[in-house]
């Protein structure tokens, strides 16, 4: 994972090979595969870079496909699918060792008005009051604090709660429900599309952790198999990834072996900037004996 934003935003910063054909890197990690939010968040951008700059993301559909391997780049390959007179279509192949890992398409569109409405905000305490994810993964693993500090070092992620029994945000209609505060671990440049693949690099984090609420166990235990299956984000409004984003998160389902859940991303004002959609492998297993 990266080890500070600066880090991330080098990896979104794509090497172009030639017209449409780009190479992403790696950063140093313990994972034993790509994490789905840096190759999401780097394919996201090589579309971007072969799209206008007066349209903007409004949605991207993608396939997890294979593992990615950790020890050599990412080439990412996008089609220009359709450029029409008010949205833009680009295609993402990315590929490791001759093989796809990660489909993407992605749709840009021209700024324009129209009508306007979007869902309440649901009450949560300010960012500043919660505890920090680090210190809330601790208790739940027993890994320590500074162990999560490494893996969330690009980011600010605070919890808010979840529907445990005796946690803080509960609903008779959703017993998968978890809220948490995010942003940016520092300063970003004023680029929106920058601000966007961040936004969809942090997306992956913790969505399909709300699949496990209330079974018992969390992303990483020893005797879970998860791996996202596929990711759907739709973009609504202008917004900041280096500011506070309030991550609304239910899982509706869980069922043979696969979980899904979606997202709502506020800004502190209120303002619905995000949905999200994920379905991931959340596999019981037996854990090996030493």
């Amino acid at each position: 994972m990266p080890d500070s934003l600066e880090d991330l935003t080098a990896l979104l910063d794509l090497e172009t090979i030639e017209d449409n054909l780009f190479r992403g890197r790696q950063p140093r990690t313990r994972l034993q595969r790509v994490f789905g939010g840096q190759v999401a968040g780097q394919a996201l951008m090589a579309a971007v870079r072969t799209v206008p700059t007066e349209r903007a993301v409004h949605s991207l559909h993608s396939y997890f496909l294979r593992p990615g391997d950790t020890t050599v780049p990412i080439v990412y390959d996008v089609e220009l699918v359709r450029d029409g007179q008010s949205f833009t279509t680009r295609r993402v192949a990315a590929r490791q060792h001759g093989r796809p890992i990660f489909y993407l398409t992605a749709s840009f569109q021209k700024a324009e008005s129209g009508l306007d409405h979007q869902d309440v905000m649901p009450d949560a305490p300010e960012p500043e009051r919660c505890p920090r994810i680090a210190d809330v993964l601790e208790s739940v693993s027993g890994q320590p604090s500074t162990f999560w500090d490494q893996e969330w070092a690009a980011l600010d992620v605070r919890y808010v709660g979840d529907s445990r029994p005796g946690g803080q945000v509960t609903s008779p209609e959703h017993p998968a429900l978890a809220r948490l505060w995010f942003r940016a671990a520092g300063r970003l440049p004023d680029e929106p599309t920058l601000h966007a693949c961040v936004l969809t690099y942090a997306s992956d984090q913790t969505l399909l952790g709300a699949t496990l609420i209330p079974h018992g166990t969390y992303i990483g235990a020893g005797d879970l198999q998860t791996a996202s299956l596929d990711h759907t984000m739709w973009f609504h409004r202008p917004f900041r990834a280096d500011e506070w984003l309030l991550y609304d998160q239910v899982a509706p389902s869980a069922y043979g072996a696969r979980g899904l859940a979606l997202g709502r991303v506020f800004t502190q004002d209120g303002t619905l900037v995000a949905t999200i959609a994920q379905e991931g492998l959340i596999r019981r297993i037996t854990p090996a004996r030493s």
